[in-house]
């Protein structure tokens, strides 16, 4: 009987998902027990398989193709699935007071790093997140972050932050390729964020508001906000930034500011508090909007 579905080999697709989370085939292969040789031989073959390379391999690292990324991402959201149906099926002696849903940037960027913060002043409080960038069921969650409008929301929402958005690189990719204005960005490789609908600005968005014309640079399109930075980092182009969810990127000099302009934020990021939200919940709530 033929499977209904379109996969190549399971120990493949396995090994490339930990390869590519660690940037490593050594690191991959420590986690999964077995060599990098083999971690390489399955990669190579799912290579072959796909008819594409899914890697960039460097002296002492790796870095993912655009097809790659977005291959890592379909399986992560597949892995995501998986992980979440056996959580369910699963009897657990832990309580969980706080149950909180976001997005991966956004729980990487600006709440995990919170996080410390809260528990110093609330040490018996437990907090979950359920990291998606798909929707999740809000049976499943107390509260939750958004980018977007959050007058259109008829649940209970209250504002977090309200970004402006900076053209962000690394002073070695300003230097390259002489950047100085916006009209030099015009020219210049930029990473796109592209495939789901999230709606955040474009860079053909982000342009218009200033008054020029679509860029006509080299594009690399990635569907993940984490693989855009991580990418401009690693001098593939410049990206699109929302200074208050990437500060510490910006502080540390990972990313700097490639020109002065930039445009305020059209959406904001906000909190929804879901109906079933207990009074610790609420707590938590009233901490991340008092403190963002």
């Amino acid at each position: 009987m033929t499977s209904p579905y379109d996969l190549s080999s399971m120990t493949a697709l396995i090994c490339f998902e930990a390869a590519a989370r660690n940037s490593s085939f050594k690191k991959a292969a420590q986690e999964m027990n077995v060599t990098p040789a083999a971690v390489s031989h399955q990669i190579k073959a799912l290579e072959a398989d796909l008819g594409c390379m899914l890697f960039q391999r460097r002296h002492r690292s790796v870095e993912l193709t655009e097809k790659g990324a977005f291959l890592f991402l379909a399986i992560q959201r597949g892995f995501e699935a998986v992980s979440d149906g056996v959580s369910q099926l699963r009897t657990r002696t832990e309580t969980v007071d706080v149950t909180i849903a976001t997005s991966t940037a956004i729980s990487s960027l600006w709440l995990t790093p919170k996080m410390p913060g809260f528990w110093k002043l609330h040490p018996e409080i437990t907090v979950s997140q359920i990291i998606s960038d798909v929707p999740v069921h809000h049976s499943r969650c107390d509260l939750s972050v958004h980018y977007g409008d959050a007058r259109s929301d008829d649940a209970d929402v209250r504002e977090l932050f309200r970004d402006h958005i900076v053209a962000l690189g690394t002073r070695r990719f300003a230097a390259e390729h002489s950047i100085h204005s916006v009209d030099d960005l015009l020219r210049v490789p930029l990473v796109h964020l592209s495939g789901e609908d999230t709606g955040w600005t474009t860079w053909a968005d982000w342009f218009a508001a200033l008054d020029r014309p679509a860029p006509k640079g080299r594009k690399f399109h990635v569907n993940n906000y984490m693989i855009a930075l991580q990418a401009a980092q690693d001098d593939v182009g410049a990206v699109l930034g929302w200074d208050g969810l990437v500060g510490d990127l910006m502080r540390d000099g990972r990313l700097v500011r490639l020109v002065p302009e930039g445009i305020p934020s059209p959406g904001v990021f906000y909190l929804k508090t879901h109906p079933r939200a207990s009074a610790k919940a609420r707590l938590f709530a009233n901490w991340l909007a008092r403190t963002s």
